[in-house]
This record gives structure tokens, C-alpha cells and sequence, in this order.
């Protein structure tokens, strides 16, 4: 008898490796929960359902960015 082995294709593959991504997501978002929860921080998460942090202030983080940038331009 001969083996008939089909190659798995591309999409099949794609398929996998995004049901893969998404339990590997749930995983460290409950996680990021469990240890939130467990230090009794606060705890949200952005419209694609990835944790927050909360510690930094959005303020900071424009005006980091902002110098990086000038800098960045200056060298150039």
C-alpha cells in the first residue's frame, strides 16, 4: 500500500498559528489579571485586549516621544 500523505496548506497553517495567538493573548491577559488582582492594582484593558498599564501617565509618555523625535531630527 502506498502512503498518501496530503500537504497541509498555507491557510490551514494561518488558521492554526492565529488560534494559537489568540490562546497565547488570553493566557497573558488572565495572567496579567491574576497578578493585578493579586496586588490589588487596578486593571484595564485597550480596545484589542491587551492590559494598560496605569502607572504611567499619557502625558509623560507624548512629551518622552516628542524629544526623541527633535533629537532625532537634529542628528539627521
Amino acid at each position: 500500500m502506498a502512503n498518501k500523505k496530503r500537504q497541509q496548506t498555507i491557510n490551514k497553517r494561518n488558521r492554526e498559528r492565529a488560534v494559537e495567538e489568540k490562546r497565547t493573548l488570553k493566557r497573558e491577559r488572565k495572567q496579567a489579571q491574576r497578578e493585578a488582582a493579586r496586588n490589588g492594582e487596578p486593571f484595564e484593558l485597550d480596545s484589542s485586549g491587551r492590559p494598560i498599564e496605569l502607572d504611567s501617565s499619557p502625558a509623560d509618555e507624548a512629551t518622552g516621544d516628542s524629544e526623541n523625535d527633535t533629537e532625532n531630527l537634529e542628528r539627521a
